[in-house]
């Protein structure tokens, strides 16, 4: 079996639990490609062994069997451009802090692998957007795992956010801004602005305003294969456009458009694991303490 292993930082106390991952594909005798900066990041921190102990990788083929992420939900995002032509199951090792998606806990590294080489797992395909601009210094294609976000740029002013839904006109929204986001996405940004929680599995994205000025202006789910597209009115000669990670600073004549992504990102889940009681223990449901004796 041929793996790629992912990450972007280095915590004080991460180190231990690579050496476990690492350790325990040595010994499943796995073939270990490193993503080539993360590897010179290993290697300064002398986490790796023999210098020549493992192989690098820019990108990736189809001969990968498994991509292992090492660090939080944004680590996952940052996966998106390894993967998205090969389907190729993300396995995401949380060695950060809260982490809905990289649901593997670093204390139970050692277990969860041996049973992910055994094949002991599910697979939760994930829905993307596909986020294209009018403007000159937007990539052609930007691809989003949780959401599509504009907002405004130095300026206490609301901007006007012009909305179209399957080509029809649905909203001039007076606000902060406004968030598209994926059913992966509706646990992050979305949510902290009141969105709704969708589950994985439908075929959903949701627009969430951030901070209305028209308090009946609420979060709307709409099928995924519906198209969008945006217009911003604004004071200012510019706005801002994230998509996940990334963040552009556009002129404010720029036309957005969003479509579902033709391809979708396979996460690797335990069998023990559910979105369900992932919702219970990452945001704490039921932990009420009128449930518990003093």
């Amino acid at each position: 079996m041929k793996v790629a292993v992912f990450g972007q930082f280095f915590y004080p106390d991460s180190g231990k639990y690579i050496k476990q991952l690492l350790a325990t594909l040595a010994q499943n005798s796995i073939e270990v490609h490193i993503e080539q900066d993360y590897y010179q990041m290993l290697l300064e921190k002398s986490i790796l062994g023999h210098k020549n102990q493992y192989s690098t990788f820019e990108n990736l083929d189809s001969s990968f069997e498994l991509f292992f992420s090492l660090g939080g939900d944004g680590t996952i995002l940052s996966a998106v451009d390894f993967v998205k032509h090969y389907p190729i199951p993300i396995v995401g090792i949380n060695t950060g802090r809260l982490g809905f998606l990289a649901s593997i806990h670093k204390e139970e590294i050692q277990p969860a692998i041996t049973e992910i080489l055994n094949k002991e797992y599910t697979l939760s395909n994930r829905s993307l957007l596909e986020v294209k601009t009018t403007a000159s210094n937007f990539p052609e294609s930007c691809y989003a795992l949780n959401e599509m976000a504009i907002s405004r740029r130095n300026t206490t002013s609301m901007i006007t956010v012009e909305t179209w839904l399957n080509n029809e006109f649905l909203n001039a929204y007076w606000s902060d801004g406004i968030i598209l986001s994926t059913p992966t996405g509706s646990t992050g940004y979305s949510l902290s602005c009141g969105g709704p929680i969708i589950t994985p599995e439908s075929n959903s994205f949701a627009l969430t305003p951030i901070a209305p000025h028209n308090l009946n202006a609420r979060p709307l789910i709409f099928p995924d294969y519906h198209p969008t597209k945006f217009n911003v009115k604004t004071r200012e000669q510019d706005f801002m456009i994230s998509v996940d990670s990334k963040v552009f600073t556009v002129d404010s004549s720029t036309e957005i458009t969003v479509n579902k992504a033709n391809f979708e990102l396979r996460l690797v889940s335990l069998k023990s694991d559910s979105f369900l009681q992932t919702l219970r223990k990452k945001l704490l449901w039921g932990e009420d303490s009128r449930n518990f004796k003093h």
